[in-house]
């Protein structure tokens, strides 16, 4: 079995490496059936990708961002689809360490658990004895048809105080599942809607938004941890950008597979790979890729050296962790739109997995956190001196 003192980066990568023919083979399954396959989520499992966020005691591997994003980026070149639901799986699993060790021992207490999970507080609870009481639904749950529980957040309304907004990790069998994932693109994640109906919540598995927003932990255990000294959107930004780089090499690996058999209709080429417009969109489409691998390293580097030093980030941080997240979204979304549009007419069959990876970087550009306008509205905010118009920093 793998452990959290002996798995390296190095393993955990090749690890992803080798899973990726099992997500490539079952890729078109998911997007037909609207969720992962189950040999998809087996491979993930047994290459040990869902501990990777997990507590050390656990059995967890407790692994930095930078590996995350390595990660992922094996997993996204496969499947856009997989490696976006193991991403979002290892956020609510880091944010399960913040709360406190008897409700972490019972989270995870499931080998490899699996936790969806949101940021938007689409319900409402009331104080109850020993907990709280919610009611509500949360849209776009990705990866709760696989989940074992599911991070919540709600409205805590009390009459004698200001409404908060808490954040509680619920059993999936507490919920109802709506299954009305009918998208475009990253269809394979399942990300439908869940319904809590008066869902009783004990007080240990409960905590204030606001202090998870800051990194604040209620565990003892995990207080000297480094990965767990950072506020959690720099590090849901760092957790997400590794599936999108991913999505744009699978899309190059896609389009170079194919280029020597190609020619350019109606033209007198009779291969592409002599045509000089096709080495202009393959270099384009290179160096944007690239680029946002910059992006990408500047965040994690920040996101896992500020964790190991414990030390405070300004808002200019903040906002910049924002906006290269969204500019790696923004040059993976250029890069395949050049490949998709130097791809011909042929590549619109759905056994040409260009396609796939144009649709699922398009919806991950249009995810409210990660999109690019937004994110880089924000950053230029803050430079000017404006106080940014979020919470979500």
């Amino acid at each position: 079995m793998l452990t959290a003192q002996t798995t390296t980066r190095e393993q955990l990568v090749r690890n992803a490496t080798e899973s990726a023919s099992t997500l490539r083979e079952h890729a078109d399954w998911s997007e037909e059936n609207r969720r992962i396959h189950d040999k998809s989520i087996q491979v993930l499992t047994d290459a040990g990708l869902f501990r990777m966020r997990a507590p050390a005691q656990y059995g967890g591997h407790q692994s930095d961002t930078r590996t995350l994003y390595e990660v992922a980026v094996e997993l996204g070149r496969a499947d856009g689809s997989a490696a976006w639901t193991a991403s979002v799986y290892w956020i609510p699993t880091w944010m399960a360490g913040l709360f406190t060790d008897g409700a972490q021992a019972e989270v995870f207490s499931t080998p490899d658990v699996r936790i969806c999970g949101t940021l938007s507080p689409t319900a409402t609870a009331a104080p109850a004895d020993g907990g709280i009481v919610v009611d509500g639904r949360w849209g776009f749950i990705t990866g709760a048809l696989h989940a074992h529980w599911q991070l919540i957040v709600a409205v805590l309304i009390r009459a004698d105080s200001e409404p908060m907004p808490v954040m509680a990790l619920v059993p999936m069998e507490d919920l109802t599942v709506i299954d009305d994932w009918y998208t475009a693109g990253l269809k394979g994640t399942g990300s439908v809607t869940t319904v809590a109906e008066g869902v009783f919540v004990p007080e240990e598995r409960v905590l204030p938004l606001g202090a998870v927003f800051q990194g604040q932990s209620a565990s003892q255990a995990n207080a000297g941890q480094s990965i767990y000294r950072a506020p959690l959107l720099p590090v849901a930004a760092a957790s997400s950008v590794g599936p999108v780089v991913g999505m744009a090499k699978g899309a190059m690996d896609a389009f170079l597979q194919r280029l020597p058999e190609r020619k350019i209709t109606y033209t007198s080429y009779e291969r592409q790979s002599d045509a000089a417009l096709t080495h202009l969109q393959v270099a384009d489409a290179a160096i944007r890729i690239d680029e946002a691998e910059f992006h990408a390293h500047r965040l994690t580097a920040q996101v896992d050296a500020k964790a190991a030093e414990g030390a405070e980030w300004t808002l200019l941080e903040r906002a910049r962790a924002r906006a290269d997240m969204g500019a790696v979204c923004r040059l993976a979304k250029e890069a395949v739109d050049i490949l998709n549009t130097a791809s011909g007419a042929s590549s619109i069959r759905r056994d040409v997995p260009i396609q796939r990876f144009q649709r699922d970087v398009q919806a991950v550009n249009l995810h409210a956190l990660m999109h690019p306008n937004t994110n880089a509205e924000l950053y230029g905010r803050v430079l000017c001196g404006l106080e940014p118009n979020t919470l979500y920093l």
